[in-house]
């Protein structure tokens, strides 16, 4: 499981010119599932997200973690997480997870951000073509993989 993070003043994702998922200061993931993640990888990424400490304290130090901002999440599912441009020009994504796999661990790791962690949680529509509008500040951006 990859999770590119990435601390936002603000994200959102829009469908078909509808906003599905909104937040102001917080967290943006975008969740890659490769073939061999199950429900350990997901709940383990859960418990490393709502811990992080990415946010500024008073002496400008990055020493708060989500919650201690009160921030919100958006969860973006993206494949292309685990796409390889080694050889050629166009990039395989062979060691992507197959939606059938990908979708409900996607699911999982946001329920348990949510009911573990009571965390505040917004999300995309799972394969749809989606647009991720984000302010990163910071910049500050992580990849994260177990």
């Amino acid at each position: 499981m990859r999770v590119l993070l990435q601390r936002v003043s603000r994200g959102r994702v829009t469908v078909d010119g509808a906003v599905v998922g909104e937040i102001e200061r917080g967290l943006l993931l975008l969740v890659g599932i490769t073939h061999g993640d199950g429900a350990a990888e997901a709940e383990w990424m859960a418990r490393k997200i709502a811990g992080i400490r990415v946010f500024d304290d008073a002496d400008g130090k990055m020493n708060l973690g989500i919650h201690d901002v009160n921030g919100r999440i958006l969860v973006i599912s993206q494949f292309t997480l685990y796409g390889d441009g080694k050889k050629g020009r166009r990039p395989s994504y062979i060691n992507a997870a197959r939606p059938e796999q990908a979708e409900p661990l996607v699911e999982h790791f946001v329920e348990k951000l949510r009911s573990t962690y009571s965390l505040y949680v917004e999300t995309g529509i799972f394969g749809a073509n989606m647009q991720v509008e984000l302010i990163n500040d910071g910049p500050v951006t992580l990849l994260l993989e177990n």
